[in-house]
C-alpha cells in the first residue's frame, strides 16, 4: 500500500528512519521543522546507537535493527540511510513490510540494481523515490522555472561542480568500495542531475578521472553532449576545494548559481549589463522541501513524485554507469 496507514489523514506523517550516521542526523534535525511530519522510530545495527538517536531527536521508539523498524506498524513512511551499497538490501526489506520509502542517494551501486527497486517497488504500488534533495530546494525550482521560460534562449552551455577534500580518518562508506566508494556517486551526483535537469539525457558523454589505490574515482570530469548542439561540462572531486558553482549559458542571457551549487546560497540572472540575485527562502539546510514532498505525495495517494521521478533517477544511473566504465571503475555486483 503507498497510502498513509494512519486513520487520521489530516494527523502528522511518520517517518521511520534506518540508520543513524550524519546524513541522518541532517535529515532528522530538517524532519523536525515540517510540522506535518515527526519522527516516529529509528533503526540501527545497535540498540544504544538507535536510542542515543531517537534521544537527540525526540524520536518515542528506538530499534536494535532495520527489520524491527520495517515492521513497526505506526511508521508511515521510511528515510533509509544506508551507504549505497546496502541500499537494494534495505529497501526490500522495507518494501516487504509494506513500507514507503525515500532512499539516498546514489540509489544503488549500478543501473541494473535501481531498476530492480523501481520495478519492485511499482510491483507492489508502494511509494518509493530517490532522496535528491537538491531537485526540492526552492532555488533550484526557480532557476529551473526561469530556463524553461527562455530566460537564456536556447541553452549552449551548462557547467556544474562540486568538490571537497576527504578527511584524514574518512567514513568508511567514502573509501570502501564494498560501500559504493566513489566521488561520483558521492558528489558527482550532483552536478551530473543539474546537467540533466537543465538539458536532459545527452546523445554522448566523454568521462576522464583519477581512482584511488583501492580503485575507485576520487577525482573526475565528463562532457556531455546533446543533439541541440548544447554541451555540459560537469566535474567532482574529493582531492580538493573546487570552486562548487554551475551556470547555465544562451544567447539571451546567463544563470550562474552559487557555491555550493547543490544548496545554493542564491542565483544570478545576467543579461547585458544588468544582474539580478535571488534567493528563494529555504528551510533549514534544505532536507525539508523532499520531506514536504513526500509527505504531500503520501497523502494524495501517488506513488511518485513529480520533483522525483524514478524514471529519471534510473536515467542517471545509467549515465554514471557510462561514466564508471570509461574511468575503470568496477562493484562486484557490476
Amino acid at each position: 500500500m503507498s497510502q498513509l496507514t494512519t486513520d487520521q489523514p489530516t494527523a502528522p506523517v511518520r517517518w521511520g528512519i534506518l540508520a543513524t550516521g550524519k546524513i541522518a542526523e541532517s535529515f532528522a534535525t530538517d524532519l523536525a521543522l515540517v510540522p506535518d511530519a515527526t519522527l516516529a522510530a529509528v533503526g540501527s545495527r545497535t540498540l544504544s546507537g538507535a536510542r542515543d538517536f531517537a534521544e537527540r531527536h525526540g524520536a518515542p521508539r528506538a530499534y536494535g535493527s532495520y527489520a524491527e523498524l520495517a515492521a513497526d506498524p505506526e511508521v508511515d513512511v521510511i528515510y533509509v540511510a544506508t551507504p549505497h551499497g546496502r541500499h537494494v538490501e534495505d529497501v526490500l526489506l522495507c518494501f516487504e513490510h509494506d513500507k514507503p520509502v525515500l532512499c539516498e542517494k546514489a540509489l544503488t551501486l549500478n543501473a541494473r540494481q535501481a531498476a530492480e527497486l523501481v520495478a519492485a517497488a511499482r510491483l507492489h504500488n508502494l511509494f518509493f523515490a530517490e532522496a535528491m534533495w537538491m531537485r526540492c530546494n526552492p532555488r533550484i525550482r526557480h532557476l529551473l522555472r526561469r530556463i524553461g521560460d527562455g530566460a537564456c534562449g536556447d541553452v549552449r552551455q551548462v557547467r556544474a561542480d562540486l568538490g571537497f577534500v576527504l578527511p584524514a580518518e574518512a567514513s568508511a562508506r567514502l573509501v570502501d568500495p564494498a560501500l559504493g566508494a566513489s566521488a561520483l556517486l558521492d558528489v558527482g551526483i550532483y552536478p551530473l542531475t543539474f546537467a540533466y535537469l537543465v538539458l536532459g539525457e545527452p546523445a554522448d558523454v566523454v568521462a576522464a578521472g583519477a581512482l584511488s589505490d583501492r580503485g575507485f574515482d576520487l577525482n573526475g570530469g565528463a562532457t556531455l553532449r546533446y543533439d541541440s548542439g548544447a554541451v555540459a561540462s560537469v566535474s567532482w572531486t574529493q582531492t580538493a576545494w573546487s570552486d562548487a558553482q554551475a551556470s547555465v549559458a544562451g544567447p539571451d542571457g546567463r544563470i550562474e548559481v552559487a557555491s555550493r551549487m547543490h544548496m545554493p546560497p542564491s542565483f544570478s540572472y545576467a543579461h547585458g549589463w544588468e544582474t539580478h540575485t535571488y534567493a528563494d527562502p529555504v528551510i533549514g539546510r534544505g532536507y525539508a522541501h523532499e520531506i514536504i514532498e513526500v509527505g504531500d505525495c503520501l497523502r494524495a495517494g501517488r506513488t511518485e513524485s513529480e520533483l522525483l521521478p524514478l524514471d529519471d533517477t534510473l536515467a542517471i544511473m545509467a549515465l554514471m554507469d557510462r561514466i564508471r566504465d570509461q574511468l575503470g571503475v568496477r562493484y562486484a555486483v557490476d
